[in-house]
């Protein structure tokens, strides 16, 4: 930021936009190299976690036929997951009813397992905390995903953790 008449002028939108996007790839560079700080689930970890077929809250999922998260939540649902979607802009979202907050689908439907996150980086520390506060098991954050703030946060909870992995991906392999 340039100084103006000794005070900092506000941030434009392209300069937030860049600084967290180089934040975020930060993040996935630090992950991939094994130094973000906290541990995350190996392939190991993760198969592990998914044998259970753990109760999924999907944050982030669409109603939009074209979106990924749309797609991911009918393959899970088809592998016989039982996934409850989360999105303040749906009322349903492949038949299943949507809530606008993790916080409302734990407290209409009980406690899920796995909180899967369809967010961009920075908008993952808020839906770190709801996981740790619905008690959730594991934090995940969707192929090409990875945040360290998010991340702290579950892990501080208590919470395991994977990040910039497809769920329905992972859940498909033998």
């Amino acid at each position: 930021m340039t100084p103006v008449d000794g005070l900092r002028s506000p941030e434009s939108d392209s300069e937030t936009r860049r600084r967290e996007h180089a934040e975020s790839t930060s993040d996935l560079l630090d992950l991939e190299a094994g130094r973000i700080g906290f541990p995350v689930l190996d392939g190991d970890g993760i198969r592990a976690l998914l044998a259970t077929k753990p109760r999924i809250g999907m944050i982030g999922a669409s109603p939009d036929p074209t979106r990924p998260s749309h797609g991911v939540l009918l393959d899970l649902v088809g592998l016989g997951y039982d996934v409850v979607p989360v999105n303040p802009g749906a009322d349903e979202v492949a038949g299943l009813r949507c809530y606008p907050t993790l916080r409302e689908a734990v407290d209409a439907t009980g406690p899920v397992v796995l909180v899967d996150v369809f967010r961009l980086p920075w908008a993952c520390p808020p839906h770190a905390r709801e996981a740790v506060e619905v008690g959730a098991r594991c934090l995940w954050l969707q192929l090409g995903i990875a945040s360290r703030e998010a991340g702290r946060i579950a892990h501080d909870g208590g919470l395991d953790i994977v990040m910039n992995r497809c769920l329905a991906v992972e859940a498909m392999r033998p």
